[in-house]
């Protein structure tokens, strides 16, 4: 497996866990679902730092689609090098310390870390049609 593939495995593996914090709240919060929570979808009031976590959960879905379809376009055209290596482990890294700084609420910090994760995205756009 080229390393790309590897950390294209790694943040589906994150991506696909980040709803864990979410339900941990709202356990937490509320208690176990009900057979009622299964009738009416309305979300149940959790706290702050339980909205960010959902907030990250849904932010990572988002991004996730055109970072693998780049990872397995180059990987298609024979482009993985090292250049692609480093774009798709600097996302996985990037996108793991955007979670975390979402959960805990630092200012600016989640921004940057998100904007370094679309350059990662170019970067692999570029490599790929270069």
């Amino acid at each position: 497996m080229t390393t790309d593939l590897w950390y294209l495995a790694l943040t589906a593996m994150l991506t696909a866990a980040l709803w864990i914090p979410y339900i941990a709240c709202q356990v937490i919060t509320n208690g176990p679902l009900s057979g009622e929570n299964y009738v009416n979808p309305a979300p149940r009031p959790v706290p702050l730092w339980g909205q960010r976590a959902n907030r990250a959960y849904l932010n990572a879905i988002e991004c996730f689609a055109p970072f693998a379809a780049l990872v397995i376009v180059v990987q298609l055209a024979g482009k993985a090098n090292g250049m692609t290596a480093f774009w798709a482990m600097s996302y996985f890294w990037l996108r793991l310390a955007h979670a975390v700084v979402y959960w805990a609420a630092i200012p600016y910090l989640r921004t940057v870390l998100f904007t370094l994760g679309f350059v990662c995205v170019v970067g692999l756009f570029w490599q790929a049609i270069k």
